[in-house]
This record gives C-alpha cells, structure tokens and sequence, in this order.
C-alpha cells in the first residue's frame, strides 16, 4: 500500500472545505487563490521558503529526539530565548539572538517528551509532544469530547443564545486575532461581502507585520483597521463599544488574556442576537490545556500531522495547521451565521490538524 504523504493529506482535508466554501456559501476565489494546495501554500510561496524535514519552513520550529521519542519545539519570538534558562538551564545571551539549537537538542535528548513538554507549556513556550500513535491524541482529544470512534471533531459549536435572528446584508467581523489562521478566516470571510475590521493593541501589534510584507497584506487586504491601549480603561471600554457592533468577532487568545481584558464572550453574544464568536487556539478554549502556547507547525506535530522517513517526523507544508484552521473556522462561521447565530465556536489548531492526519476516517 503507497503511503499517502502528510502533504496530500492536508490538501484532501482542504479541499472539503474550499468546495464547501463555494458551492454553499459563494465564496469562489480566496484572494485570487481557488485551489486548496495555492491557499496551503500561499506564504511558501511568496517567501520561497519550504520546510525541510527536522526544520519548518520559518526557521523557528524544530523536531528535537528525546528518551522516548520525538518533541517539536517552537521557538518564534525574540522573548523565548530569555526562558531557556528556567526550562533547560542553558545560560542566556542578551546580546545574541540566535537560538542555541544544539544546546538545546543536548539537554533534551535523554529526558522524556511529557515532562518536556509540562514544563514548557508552564512557562509560555510553544513545545509539543509528537505522539506515538494516533491512539495517543485520540485519548488527549476525548478529554474535550472531540474524538468519537471513528470521527473527528474539527469545532466545538455552542449556542449560547437563542436566535432566530435574520443574516444581516453586509456582515460586520470585529478580528481580534493575529498571524495566520484567523485572520485567513477573516479574510474569507471578507471575500464573502463582510465588513472586516482588524483590531490590533497599540503596544503589541500582529507579529506577521514583522513577517513577509506580500503575505500581511494578501490576508488583510481591504479590511479596515483600529487599535486600542487595552492597559487603559478608555482603551478597553473602546474596545466593548466596537464589539457590541460585531455580527462575528474572531479572537486567537487564550482564555486568561480574554479574562484580564473583562470580557466574557457569552454575554457579549447574549447582548446582539445572532452574533457569532470565534476562537481559534492552539488546544481549544477548554480542558486541561486551554492556556497552553502553539503555532501552526508544532500544534499540527501535536494533532500527528507530521511525514515520516525511517523513524523520524519531518514537517508538513508551512505552518500548516493554521491555514487549516482558518479555512474550517470559516466554513463553520458561515454555517452558524446562516442558522441564526447566537452561538460560540471552539476551533483548536491541534484537533484540525487530527482532523486531516485522519482524512481517511470521517471527519466533521
């Protein structure tokens, strides 16, 4: 039996979603792009970059050996490194901002994956156990009731308002978020007639503003954009007015980031009927590791969505489990907007990227 690559995978599991997209909710071309493989592919593309193997396409994430099998560990912002010392014990270098790869790959390799990973997590720091088996993150994903034999959950939708609200004819999206797979979910949504406003805080901007200029501006083209001091109570207060004006709203942060800002998304959505919150997290808004950290290249390694060449896991696509994200997330937005609304929807990166790695079973 030919053993389908973790690639193919990813583009079979896409390609549901792009045909969804547009013979349900007339959504033909995603930024100019119409094939699941060009709007997988679309950073690659335009930064010539590729994963190779044991190194994602960025640069920042890298599969590490370990006791008992294999870690991705993600190392993107300049402020990680400031942690590898409380983690590992490896000095720290203000005046280098290099990550110590094999220093690293020393202090890990006879030390096991979960204990690593604990750790980690407890201090901020995007590292994933890369399972064994796929039983393994079944039983992780029952724990947030996302896996039943044989099928997948790629969302968790709750409604938290009764609605029969009537779709508005032009939606207005309040995106909260950053990066990749939310605002690619913004974006498609933006293709699909809505009005997309993109907030950012004024002190801690997007991250891809710092990444390739053609990308930032492919998601975001045409949306409109504001920023708040979420640290000031003017700042938050101009925030709530904004998103009590939210058909949808889209947020990427973890539960506790929401909780210092005041803001509970049911009663926000109990106050517009027919509102639509999004999350889109690493790990999902509930269960044991809904403060967990991640990114698109080590949350696919955590949901199995990882190649393999004698034994050992190579990466998948670019960050691949956020254009994944975003194209579900999307798709399940549309389907809760045509129903009326008045609903939250839990949409982790890890139990998409489960999702695809099992394109072969049933997925939802």
């Amino acid at each position: 039996m030919a053993v389908i690559s973790g690639w193919d995978r990813a583009v079979s599991f896409a390609d549901g979603f792009v045909a969804r997209l547009a013979d349900i909710h007339g959504v033909d071309s995603i930024g100019g792009e119409t094939t699941a493989s060009a709007i997988l592919g679309k950073r690659a593309a335009l930064t010539g970059l590729q994963s190779q193997a044991s190194f994602s396409a960025g640069g920042s994430c890298r599969f590490l050996p370990v006791a008992d099998g294999w870690i991705a560990v993600n190392l993107p912002r300049p402020d990680d490194l400031d942690l590898l010392p409380a983690w590992l014990g490896i000095p720290s270098d203000p005046e280098s901002e290099t990550v110590p790869w094999d220093e690293i790959a020393g202090s890990v390799q006879m030390r096991d994956r979960w204990s690593l990973v604990r750790s980690a997590q407890e201090l901020g720091l995007a590292v994933a156990a890369v399972p064994d088996a796929p039983d393994e993150v079944d039983e992780q994903l029952a724990e947030r009731a996302m896996v039943a034999g044989d099928r997948v959950f790629l969302s968790s939708v709750e409604r938290t308002a009764t609605s029969d609200a009537t779709p508005p004819p032009e939606l207005v999206v309040v995106d909260l978020s950053s990066l990749w797979a939310g605002p690619l979910c913004a974006r498609i949504l933006g293709d699909a007639g809505a009005n997309v406003i993109k907030v950012e805080s004024n002190s801690r901007r997007d991250g891809a503003r710092l990444g390739n200029a053609a990308f930032y501006e492919w998601l975001h083209r045409g949306q409109d954009e504001c920023s708040f001091d979420f640290g000031t109570q003017k700042g938050r207060d101009g925030l709530m007015s904004l998103l009590r004006t939210a058909d949808v709203i889209i947020e990427g942060s973890r539960p506790r980031a929401l909780e210092r800002l005041g803001i509970e998304p049911t009663e926000v959505i109990a106050a517009r009927p027919g509102m639509v919150w999004l999350s889109i997290t690493a790990y999902g808004r509930t269960g044991p590791w809904r403060n967990w950290s991640g990114f698109g290249d080590d949350a696919a390694a955590a949901g199995g969505l990882v190649d393999n060449a004698d034994g050992e896991p190579g990466f998948v696509g670019d960050a691949i489990a956020d254009p994944l994200a975003g194209l579900v997330a999307a798709s399940t937005v549309l389907d809760a907007v045509a129903e009326g609304g008045g609903v939250r929807i839990d949409v982790a990166l890890r139990e998409v990227a489960r999702g695809a790695a099992r394109i072969d079973a049933v997925p939802r």
